[in-house]
């Protein structure tokens, strides 16, 4: 249930920001309020989206056999791992002018007077917002990281979109405490550990279904020491792919990501350091 909080807790903060920082712009001047309608209608037209996408995933994941759905599953846990990965790397490029950039388009819309412009570019950010919460959530269930009844995922759900209310309300309140650089490293550290445990689903579907070889399976066997059905080590197997009997292909796979995400952080954070230095 954690894992679907975080999921809808981290996107609804972004889609906040998104959303707040070109409604603070509009409402700035008498002639951006005429662009509040268009505002909130991206904002709607993105949620459909969103919900449309879902929709799809669902009626799709229903006609499948057996063999389907778990091949589904699997390729579902590795997309999400993909995006999840993706937008780290993505707020890691833009997070320093992404403000700039929607003020930008917004401004144009202005200057123009061509409102369904701002419409197209707030239900674009919308749904990739819902649609990345969307499949995010949908790998993480295949993945089996998060188990329960709808009821409960839904409370979840709803529970990380309110601590997403009361912390970009914190946040907009200035406080030291909680500020937008803050939040974004630690949830960048989150993001990537949960993408690992998508990652690590994904390959026990693949290894279940016969399309991977294990190599050696298991390693090693951890359970007396840490268990990843209980207690802590489940925390450490839905959030970071933990596994107490793990096969060695998972092992290797999950210490390349590692390796591979720490020099490619480097190299972007060091591309987007040098652009702004540059435009600035």
């Amino acid at each position: 249930m954690e894992q679907v909080s975080f999921i809808v807790w981290r996107e609804s903060v972004e889609a906040l920001l998104i959303v707040g920082i070109l409604y603070t712009w509009l409402r700035a001047s008498e002639q951006g309020r005429r662009g509040l309608p268009y505002l909130w209608g991206g904002v709607a037209a993105g949620l459909a989206l969103a919900v449309a996408l879902a929709l799809v995933l669902l009626g799709v994941y229903s006609w499948l056999s057996d063999d389907g759905q778990e091949w589904f599953q699997a390729g579902m846990s590795l997309v999400a791992c993909a995006l999840v990965v993706q937008m780290v790397l993505w707020m890691k490029t833009h997070g320093r002018t992404l403000k700039h950039e929607l003020e930008s388009g917004a401004q144009q819309s202005l200057r123009h007077d061509r409102w369904w412009g701002l419409l197209v570019l707030v239900m674009i950010a919308v749904a990739r917002e819902g649609s990345e919460t969307v499949v995010f959530l949908y790998g993480t269930v295949s993945a089996g990281a998060a188990s329960g009844s709808t009821l409960m995922l839904a409370l979840a759900g709803a529970g990380g979109f309110l601590a997403a209310l009361l912390t970009f309300w914190l946040m907009q309140m200035g406080g030291k405490l909680i500020t937008w650089r803050r939040f974004f490293i630690l949830t960048e550290f989150l993001l990537l550990l949960l993408a690992g445990a998508l990652l690590v689903g994904g390959l026990d579907h693949l290894i279940s279904l016969g399309a991977m070889p294990p190599l050696i399976d298991p390693v090693w066997d951890s359970s007396a020491l840490l268990s990843d059905s209980s207690g802590l080590g489940k925390v450490l197997a839905d959030f970071a792919g933990y596994r107490a009997y793990p096969a060695l292909v998972t092992v290797l796979a999950l210490l390349f990501y590692w390796v591979a995400m720490l020099v490619t952080l480097r190299w972007v954070g060091a591309r987007a350091e040098r652009s702004q230095a540059v435009t600035s």
